[in-house]
């Protein structure tokens, strides 16, 4: 069954790798912005995604950690 109006695989530029270079520089364009959006947005979260370490206030100590034998 051939569907009207779709190409062939031959008409498609990206077929057996004759792209052009202007769409591939666009492809790592767009994969290098995506990577470097990851790394930021990482780098931002990661200390908010960590607990921390102190527990209570300076009225109300909450956890003492000295042992008690």
């Amino acid at each position: 069954m051939k569907l009207t109006g779709e190409p062939s695989n031959e008409q498609i530029d990206d077929y057996n790798d004759e792209e052009t270079p202007q769409k591939r520089k666009t492809i790592y364009l767009i994969i290098g912005v995506l990577v470097f959006i990851g790394a930021v947005s990482f780098f931002l979260l990661k200390p908010s995604m960590m607990p921390s370490d102190y527990v209570g206030t300076t009225e109300e100590p909450g956890i003492v950690s000295k042992k008690v034998f």
